[in-house]
């Protein structure tokens, strides 16, 4: 076999449209009732690295079409892991957003005001003038703009020809020109697109447009079912490295203004991406921990690690922003990393050979991939098994719960001889096996509950933090003690939360001022109250006084009704901020809880 190897360089040739009346959808490549085949065509085209080499994000866009939105909040927690993990150096150049709801709007204010250089925050619009728009409301200075490429989008999504959807995208880009605003337009389904027939002489347009307007037009490559291959014999249009030199070599873009999109469809997400790189692709897009549509994308903190691989920069990535970023998804998000699951999963760096708490210090090398605790802020997690002694438990337990300094557990403790002595007792009737992480955590439960929350203990987190947004939202609007402006918010209060069972006003000396009751069938309960009367001695009327603080009691019966109940009561103040009154409200756990799913989902929507 017959190989040529060309190192191409830029060509000046001009390459006219092909518009077909039918579409191309390479059906030898792409048959649709049996798995995609690879092509070769006996040619190879030489890597030629980019400079610079950057990972751009779409954890907040391509990255919530996989999992429940993200709100303000939690939008704003992982920019800043972004721009901790390599938005210092610049390594993680840019993400991007959703203009559309309100959320999404509120979501760009929030981290434009962080002022960081980088990520750079840009926009995600589809190729139309209205959607334009929003992107120079937002005041951004680059958007992202759908341009599908590939016949199977052209004929058979929009409707249209290749010529027709070219001058309709050339319109759209024109226009973001004249706006001052940087397109960077996304070559959707690039991998099944006609590179010669469509894509390059649409470059060739984008790059005149460029020098007619001294503005940069960048150009996403989006592979948008994971069909590239890194392979160097195979052919267009699945062949990465082609794909980039075509574009590089024939449609003159300048590697800095390309950038790869992969899907991890056939597990080849990530060394897609590395392949851009490797043959001119500046940036390479991806999503934390690989969050994407379908299969995912390729996952930010794997780039971080190829990116270190290839360039020997160990200064450009705070690497310990990895682990910190998957404790936030777990505990915050609520997210189960797979235990396997490479750099951040919980047991990915341990081995069931079985390495053991006396023998870490001499084998830890030899099946650690590199020092995880100086690189990624872990120990080596072990393996439990007959062999590993009291030791080795109290190490497990102290690893897994994260149990540090005066409370870390020794052999000694109590508790981790009759976890030994119940581990023993299985290998002793012949078992062979490690113990399982599942295990070892319910051996940790049965004999150490105090270093676990409790189901009630977590109803009560709940209890508290549902409460806590809906009496501040309640307190914003009170500033003086206006009887009928009041009564008219406790009744709009009791309306969308019938699980408070009483609400209150006093005054600044504690005497009650105003209150309403939710249950009708609870009136002749409090039938006692009267105006007027001292609360001054109640807890959740001394605590907000002195504190000025929202204070919430602990759980009790309540006198009235009988019903399992917290108190949730917040200072009021004036304009000039002088507390003159207590807000309280009695709040019936249980059916709190029974609908704070659809709260918290109403607060997200809100965002």
């Amino acid at each position: 076999m017959n190989y040529s190897f060309l190192h191409l360089k830029s060509l000046g040739t001009r390459l006219d449209l092909i518009n077909p009346k039918e579409p191309n959808l390479f059906r030898k490549l792409y048959p649709y009732k049996k798995v995609c085949r690879i092509s070769f065509d006996d040619t190879f085209v030489l890597p030629r690295p980019a400079e610079p080499m950057v990972i751009t994000d779409t954890t907040f866009r391509d990255g919530q079409q996989a999992r429940p939105p993200y709100t303000v909040e939690q939008i704003s927690k992982i920019f800043d892991f972004l721009h901790e993990l390599g938005g210092r150096s610049g390594l993680i150049r840019q993400s991007e957003f959703f203009l559309y709801s309100k959320k999404d709007k509120k979501a760009v204010e929030e981290c434009l005001a962080k002022e960081y250089r980088y990520p750079q925050v840009t926009g995600w619009i589809r190729c139309n003038k209205e959607d334009l728009k929003l992107v120079k409301q937002m005041g951004l200075k680059e958007t992202g703009m759908l341009t599908s490429v590939s016949d199977y989008h052209i004929y058979l999504k929009l409707g249209k020809d290749r010529k027709k959807a070219m001058e309709d995208y050339l319109e759209v880009i024109e226009m973001a020109l004249e706006l001052g605003i940087v397109p960077r337009c996304h070559f959707e389904d690039i991998t099944r697109a006609d590179i010669y027939g469509f894509c390059i002489p649409f470059a060739q347009k984008l790059m005149e447009l460029s020098k007619q307007s001294g503005m940069p037009i960048k150009i996403r490559l989006c592979d948008t079912m994971g069909y590239g291959v890194p392979y160097p014999g195979a052919a267009l249009p699945r062949n990465v490295g082609k794909i980039i030199r075509a574009f590089t070599d024939e449609a003159e873009v300048p590697g800095k203004w390309l950038e790869w999109h992969g899907h991890n469809d056939f597990h080849k997400a990530l060394i897609n991406a590395s392949t851009a790189w490797l043959y001119g692709c500046s940036a390479a897009n991806g999503t934390l921990l690989g969050f994407g549509e379908r299969t995912g994308n390729t996952p930010i903190e794997a780039l971080v690690i190829e990116y270190i691989s290839i360039t020997g920069d160990d200064d450009a990535a705070n690497t310990h922003v990895i682990s910190e970023i998957a404790e936030y998804f777990q505990k915050e998000l609520k997210y189960n990393i797979p235990p396997n699951y490479p750099f951040v999963g919980r047991d990915f760096n341990a081995t069931s050979a079985g390495i053991h708490v006396d023998g870490l210090a001499k084998n830890e090398e030899i099946y650690n991939i590199f020092d995880t605790k100086h690189i990624l802020g872990r120990e080596v997690p072990i393996i439990i098994t007959d062999k590993s002694g009291r030791a080795g438990i109290a190490y497990w337990l102290n690893h897994h719960l994260k149990l540090t300094g005066e409370n870390k557990i020794t052999k000694n403790h109590p508790a981790v001889g009759k976890i030994y002595k119940k581990i023993m007792e299985q290998y002793n009737k012949g078992r062979t096996t490690s113990m399982s992480h599942e295990e070892m955590m319910a051996l940790a439960k049965r004999y150490l509950p105090e270093l676990f929350q409790s189901e009630f203990d977590y109803l009560k987190e709940t209890a508290h933090r549902v409460a806590a947004k809906i009496i501040n939202k309640l307190c914003d609007g009170i500033t003086k003690l206006d009887k009928e402006s009041i009564q008219e918010k406790f009744n709009e209060l009791l309306t969308n939360y019938p699980f408070i069972q009483f609400a209150y006003l006093t005054d600044q000396d504690g005497k009650l001022f105003t209150w309403v009751i939710s249950h009708p069938e609870d009136r002749s309960k409090f039938k006692e109250l009267v105006e007027g009367e001292d609360l001054s001695d109640r807890e959740w009327f001394k605590v907000p006084m002195q504190t000025g603080k929202m204070h919430i009691t602990d759980f009790y019966r309540s006198v009235y009704t009988g019903k399992l109940c917290l108190t949730v009561s917040s200072p009021i103040f004036n304009e000039e901020d002088e507390i003159i009154g207590v807000f309280g409200a009695d709040i019936r756990f249980e059916e709190l809880l029974k609908i704070h799913n659809e709260l918290e989902e109403e607060e997200q929507e809100e965002e």
